[in-house]
């Protein structure tokens, strides 16, 4: 019985648990989060997860905050999750009828595939995010028509 009960604790604690957030964009800060207002008007902080946008003052960066206004603002959204980062905001893959958000950004050339974090998606989103990156680079869409577009993670370390 000992050995049945350990094996039942080891197993849930390595479960992930996966939450799903329904509610309405009341506002986009940049271009890889947004604030959703959720059950009982409870305001959400979510960043894109898979992806990373130009900052705000860096090229690139209003343009990619607003391709996300026009998309998602004050519509409804499914934000798929499974954690949060170290500011507390969700982590999640925003749907709008199952339309994935953050590839849109992608296929736009307005947010790059965050590699350095892409052992936490999906296969599937993992391949599709990074042949969406590369397509608009082949295209020359967005932040790719710069000859040489600087990534936001290096931007913020200069």
């Amino acid at each position: 019985m000992r050995i049945i009960l350990i094996l039942l604790l080891t197993l849930t604690q390595s479960v992930v648990i996966a939450g799903t957030l329904t509610g309405r964009v009341v506002r986009v800060t940049d271009g890889d989060t947004i604030v959703v207002l959720g059950p009982g008007n409870a305001q959400h902080k979510v960043r894109l997860q898979g992806i990373d946008a130009p900052e705000r003052g860096q090229a690139y960066g209003t343009k990619s905050k607003d391709h996300l206004s026009d998309s998602v603002a004050g519509k409804f959204v499914v934000v798929e999750y499974d954690k949060r980062d170290r500011y507390e905001r969700i982590l999640g893959k925003v749907l709008l009828s199952d339309e994935d958000m953050n590839l849109e950004q992608v296929k736009a050339g307005l947010a790059w595939h965050y590699k350095r974090y892409a052992d936490e998606q999906s296969i599937g989103d993992r391949e599709a995010y990074a042949a969406a990156e590369e397509a608009a680079q082949d295209a020359r869409r967005g932040l790719w028509s710069d000859p040489e577009p600087v990534p936001p993670w290096e931007w913020r370390r200069r």
